[in-house]
């Protein structure tokens, strides 16, 4: 048991963690266990998983990319404004995918040529984006944006995948979730791509020597995180209806958050997205119970910020990986 803990240390902590944390709920709140509050919390899960796909990419390398909330944003009210100017939805969810991974592209070049600044990088780059998108949409006179929020006719297809009330019994943005989430995994563990990745977060300079391009893997990581980001945008809209700004401000915090309570390092070189997915159905259920209690969003704003600080606490002991080389 002790060689087990050492060797899978966080994925072990958060498993206790979300297992005493369903424990509580079940025992707490009424209807904890009841096929709407699963359905619904699986939807959220899926929204935030999607979200941090990008996330764990980029913690992994050593990198953050705080431009995630702004590109949701952006992408929704977007696609919006596409639809109501007669595009048809699958081309423009295409665009709005590739205007992602563009923006994505752009932060891990500007990143990684100013040596790794990518936390300043990416609130600028995000800022400016969801801004310009903004002015862009908001030429479009009465089908314009008024208090960041713009109306259109999104299709019912759209709204139904990424609703709980579907006649397979789950939303299927949460098999989309699982498949990415399976992807990443395999993509992590079992390629050269994913083994380059904890190289270069592991140590720069071992894995320059070693072929391992930074400049490209940077640019490939940040628009993977600028795509993902986008399909959140995208499956946000389907749920609410309405093309809203400010739709990815919660993303800011819960995708590092998630990252981090998981277990994988934020510096680079230790964790995957396996932790990521019971980092966010930590947060997920913790936010349920929250809710349960009838707290405020600003007290479980509260609650969710200090969990970092245990998080942080018990993750810093480990070393990091280039200090073992």
């Amino acid at each position: 048991m002790r060689a087990i803990v050492g060797q899978h240390g966080s994925s072990v902590m958060a498993s206790v963690v979300l297992l005493a944390l369903v424990v509580f709920g079940a025992v707490s709140i009424d209807g904890f266990w009841s096929l709407i509050n699963l359905r619904s919390s699986l939807v959220f899960a899926s929204f935030l998983g999607v979200a941090t796909v990008g996330q764990t990419l980029c913690a992994l390398i050593g990198g953050l990319d705080l431009s995630i909330p702004f590109v949701v944003g952006a992408a929704n009210v977007g696609l919006v404004k596409l639809l109501n100017d007669g595009l048809p939805s699958p081309v423009g969810i295409v665009v709005v995918f590739v205007l992602g991974a563009l923006i994505g592209a752009f932060n891990g070049v500007l990143s990684h040529r100013l040596r790794g600044q990518s936390l300043v990088v990416t609130l600028g780059v995000g800022n400016a984006v969801l801004g310009l998108i903004q002015i862009l949409v908001s030429s479009g006179g009465n089908s314009g944006i008024s208090g960041g929020t713009i109306q259109g006719a999104v299709p019912q297809w759209l709204q139904s995948f990424a609703t709980a009330n579907h006649t397979v019994g789950i939303a299927p943005a949460v098999i989309l979730w699982a498949a990415l989430a399976a992807l990443n995994i395999v993509l992590l563990r079992r390629t050269w791509l994913g083994r380059s990745l904890y190289a270069l977060g592991g140590n720069r300079v071992a894995a320059d020597r070693v072929q391992i391009s930074g400049p490209w893997t940077w640019t490939l990581v940040f628009a993977a995180s600028g795509v993902t980001a986008a399909m959140t945008g995208v499956l946000l809209l389907g749920y609410t209806g309405s093309g809203y700004a400010g739709v990815g401000d919660p993303y800011l915090f819960t995708t590092i958050a998630a990252v981090l309570i998981g277990g994988t390092s934020l510096v680079g070189g230790r964790g995957g997205y396996g932790l990521t997915v019971l980092g966010v159905l930590i947060l997920t259920v913790l936010q349920t119970i929250l809710s349960g209690y009838s707290l405020s969003s600003s007290a479980q704003e509260a609650i969710l910020g200090l969990l970092i600080i245990p998080a942080v606490a018990l993750y810093a002991r480990s070393p990091h990986p280039r200090m073992q080389i």
